[in-house]
């Protein structure tokens, strides 16, 4: 298996997604740079505060603080709002005497009482600061801990996390006794658990404060996850060109099903309004006349036979294949898996192209040579990949296996490729969980494939305009609404690249 590959792009730190670990080294390096652990704490806690006094008037907050760096945040986070002229009361999980280096420093500094970590130090609190635990705790809650959050869950507290729920892991997004938050504060760069579900839905409004880490901590960080934005693929969307023409642009070539049409149709037409010059669909004869009437600027090629389609797959004209869609599972799909796939052209396997390789995946993997996009959701994946682990190792684990650019899709799409960079996507709204936005979503990746842009990106620039398109649309969307708003969305991400005169 030989997928061929191009360069790695740059991604630009502050779109970076750090570990624990990594978060670590950071402050360390910081520390080392000459910036005090103490003075790194005293900004965290200080954002806190400042970010809590944004969006509340002066109430009655309770923090909870923990053992460790977390809970000495806290500290400082009760010692600026009392400041501030709120009324404020500690609950800590162990007594101040029981804390070491900065922790026990700032909590040195606080001046009110500390009582007992327990559900009671809730009672005639307006506001809940979760300064418990961080992002690398590493088992579930309980004792004190859990019983207290469980208890300003139940009484609907709003509450504040500062780096992460208390029980979310940072890595994963795996809870291990998390509560939800309003509103989340982390240090300088995001970690993929406050990105990956379920911890994303926990955390609120996450919001990321600069502590002073210095800029030099870079180089030995090396991160490899990111989250998507535009920043990441815009400059290498597909521009239009005045001497372009309908065959410069690529030709997408789509396999279509039958008796199961709209799957494939709406794939087409993505592909086409994303920028591909010319989108054809080969389609069984029998269904001939369902696609050509549904479809305008699509051609339909009828086939009768597999040597048609061996004839159109070798036009070299064609530039983006995909197949999956209302294909079908069998014998068949597999056949035209495997041809497409040998061409060596960028291709989309999506929904039963995946499925028909259930029984022998490797043959499917070994027969990848050139650009391939893989769009499964966690059933077709469970199919052809180990399932194991968090989502995001899950997903770097399987484009290391198949040398295929895998995007996992959810609420929380995960595409990462070979050489293990992942993006992960956050700007999917509930929207888009509606019968056939996913085959929308393969087309789009089709039609930036067909015009030259390298898979990774394709994938990543597709998974952003996909949600970027639901959002303009709101309630009420359904799947055959998302091509016609690509371009809109394509204009406005063009028009910010611009360069100003």
């Amino acid at each position: 298996m030989t997928a061929a590959l191009h360069p790695a792009p740059a991604f630009p730190n502050d779109t970076a997604l750090l570990t624990v670990a990594q978060m670590e080294l950071a402050d360390r390096l910081t520390v080392a740079a000459g910036v005090g652990i103490e003075t790194l704490m005293d900004h965290a806690g200080r954002c806190v505060a400042e970010e809590i006094k944004r969006r509340y008037t002066p109430a009655r907050a309770v923090v909870l603080c923990g053992p460790g760096n977390n809970g000495g945040d806290g500290y400082v986070t009760a010692r600026y709002l009392a400041l501030a002229g709120w009324t404020v009361r500690v609950a800590a999980l162990v007594p101040r005497e029981r804390l070491r280096g900065a922790a026990a420093h700032h909590a040195a500094l606080w001046s009110g009482a500390v009582a007992p970590l327990e559900p009671a130090a809730l009672d005639d609190a307006d506001l809940v600061v979760d300064a418990l635990f961080g992002a690398g705790l590493s088992r579930a809650l309980d004792g004190a801990a859990a019983q207290t959050l469980q208890a300003v869950a139940a009484r609907r507290l709003p509450m504040v996390a500062v780096d992460v729920p208390s029980g979310l892991m940072g890595d994963t997004g795996v809870v291990l006794g998390a509560v939800p938050a309003r509103l989340t504060v982390t240090f300088f760069r995001k970690k993929p658990g406050h990105l990956l579900q379920p911890g994303r839905a926990l955390c609120g409004e996450l919001v990321v404060s600069d502590i002073g880490t210095v800029a030099q901590v870079w180089a030995p960080l090396e991160p490899q996850a990111f989250e998507n934005e535009p920043v990441l693929w815009s400059a290498a969307l597909p521009g239009v060109s005045a001497q372009a023409n309908k065959y410069t642009r690529g030709h997408a070539l789509v396999s279509g099903g039958s008796p199961v049409t709209g799957a494939s149709r709406l794939a087409a037409r993505a592909a086409a309004r994303i920028g591909a010059g010319l989108t054809t669909i080969a389609v069984p004869v029998d269904a001939w006349a369902v696609y050509a009437s549904a479809l305008t600027s699509i051609m339909v090629s009828p086939i009768r036979s597999p040597d048609d389609f061996e004839r159109l797959l070798a036009d070299r004209r064609s530039t983006g294949l995909l197949i999956g869609p209302g294909a079908g599972v069998g014998p068949a799909t597999r056949a035209r898996s495997l041809a497409m796939l040998a061409t060596g052209r960028p291709t989309v396997l999506d929904a039963d192209a995946l499925t028909s390789f259930r029984d022998d995946p490797e043959t499917l993997f070994r027969s990848i040579v050139g650009p391939c996009v893989m769009t499964p959701h966690d059933g077709e994946f469970a199919r052809l990949f180990d399932v194991g682990g968090d989502k995001l190792t899950r997903t770097r684990n399987a484009a290391r296996r198949s040398g295929a650019v895998v995007v996992l899709k959810g609420s929380d799409t995960v595409i990462a490729c070979a050489d293990g960079r992942a993006v992960i996507n956050a700007n999917a709204p509930a929207t888009l969980a509606t019968a056939g936005s996913g085959d929308v979503l393969c087309g789009i990746v089709l039609g930036l494939l067909t015009q030259g842009m390298e898979p990774f990106l394709a994938a990543a620039a597709a998974v952003w305009m996909h949600g970027a398109a639901a959002q303009a649309y709101g309630p009420g969307l359904l799947a055959e609404d998302l091509p016609d708003l690509l371009p809109g969305v394509l204009r406005r991400l063009l028009e910010s690249a611009r360069p100003i005169d």
